[in-house]
């Protein structure tokens, strides 16, 4: 727990937070998440959130209804570089800031989701004795987080095991927030309350057909390149093997390949069900994703922690390709978490080219295996994350009065 050192989180009603996290969707996502579960429990709660100046959250949180400043903070470039010293300075300018948006704004709990835009206002919420929640979405600790969970009150992860990287009976798995339409598909596919109109239909969205196993492959919205590549140089021997596709390939693949696509696709008998009827469905992005899920046997994916947490909601066995270029390369720990319980089958990036093909057909017709990963997800799956995490929050600040 915090020890208050400069300034005593005050008694009052509504309480106030600031909520920090940034830099990638993966920070923003649960940050929003949660302030709209602590919003339902205290609806006249003021919020401000901190993010780094330039970076999408600035954009991102005002739409999603929030307020926020910006700190000038950058994060270090990994080689020798003489920006580093422009990126110092900025650094401490940003925790000067932190220092006196706090003393201004007076928070009863200060909440950072990760990502070096909240290490100030965290770093100097823990110190001055405000009350600290940190949320950890991957299974290998990010840089903020570890630097700050000495002196949090609470660490909520979205992986079990994480006892290597904080204090004992300090963090507590409580998952990663999800979005709502994906809990309630989950919830309807664990009740079984899915019905096989209802799965038609949702094949039917993708011009797909009943009876024939499918394939959700994505890669987020950016798509990811190896993934892409593969399934593009493999496309008629997937539909060889009696496998429909849904493919989310990302703006950038999409661009460059699609017209390829097409061709592929007309000039090759064996990737048509019927005529005008092809077993492959792509777009650069799909909204929909809870009718994706649904409607795949089998989700080829990266292994951010966000879409890991939606697979494990819904339950759907996968194949996870980490992406070798993020910090930390936190992919790769996310994947070995879930390989390890045998909750998923993880094909490194470089591997993906030659294995993942072969290890799609040969596990989407293996009705054995594919069940038993799907009884090991159930030991991740925390589709009532975000409110374990506002509960917890609430039990913090109550407790503190």
């Amino acid at each position: 727990m915090s020890t208050k050192t400069e300034n005593t989180t005050p008694s009052q009603n509504p309480p106030k937070f600031i909520l920090s996290g940034g830099g990638t969707g993966g920070h923003i996502f649960p940050a929003v998440a949660i302030a709209n579960a602590l919003k339902v429990k205290y609806p006249d709660a003021q919020f401000l959130f901190v993010g780094a100046i330039g970076k999408m959250e600035m954009e991102k949180v005002p739409k999603e209804g929030f307020e926020i400043t910006g700190l000038p903070i950058e994060g270090l470039k990994r080689s020798a570089s003489p920006r580093n010293i422009i990126v110092l300075l900025k650094t401490i300018h940003s925790f000067w800031k932190a220092r006196k948006l706090l003393q201004q704004f007076q928070p009863t709990a200060v909440i950072g989701t990760g990502g070096y835009a909240s290490l100030p206002i965290c770093f100097m919420a823990s110190r001055m004795g405000y009350t600290t929640i940190l949320q950890e979405q991957n299974g290998f600790a990010g840089l903020t987080n570890r630097l700050v969970a000495r002196r949090a009150a609470l660490i909520c992860t979205g992986f079990p095991q994480m006892e290597k990287f904080f204090p004992a009976g300090n963090w507590e798995f409580t998952g990663n927030p999800v979005r709502q339409n994906i809990i309630d598909l989950g919830d309807r596919l664990k009740q079984r309350k899915t019905t096989d109109v209802e799965h038609a239909a949702c094949l039917q969205k993708f011009g797909l057909q009943p009876k024939l196993p499918v394939i959700f492959i994505t890669g987020g919205s950016l798509g990811a390149r190896t993934i892409n590549q593969t399934i593009f140089n493999n496309l008629v021997q997937l539909a060889e093997a009696n496998i429909q596709i849904i493919w989310q390939m990302g703006l950038p693949f999409a661009k460059s390949h699609a017209e390829k696509i097409h061709q592929i696709i007309e000039n090759n008998p064996a990737l048509f069900l019927a005529p005008n009827a092809p077993r492959i469905f792509h777009a650069p992005f799909i909204y929909d994703m809870d009718d994706a899920y649904q409607a795949a046997n089998l989700v080829v994916s990266r292994a951010g922690a966000i879409s890991i947490s939606e697979i494990a909601v819904v339950g759907k066995p996968s194949i996870l390709v980490p992406s070798p270029n993020v910090t930390d390369d936190h992919q790769t720990k996310n994947a070995q978490v879930l390989s390890g319980l045998n909750a998923a089958v993880l094909i490194s990036d470089q591997q993906a080219p030659q294995t993942l093909i072969n290890t799609c057909i040969e596990l989407i017709t293996d009705t054995k295996k594919m069940t038993e990963l799907q009884e090991k997800l159930k030991q991740i799956a925390k589709p009532q994350a975000t409110e374990t995490i506002a509960h917890r929050i609430a039990s913090l600040i109550e407790n503190a009065k």
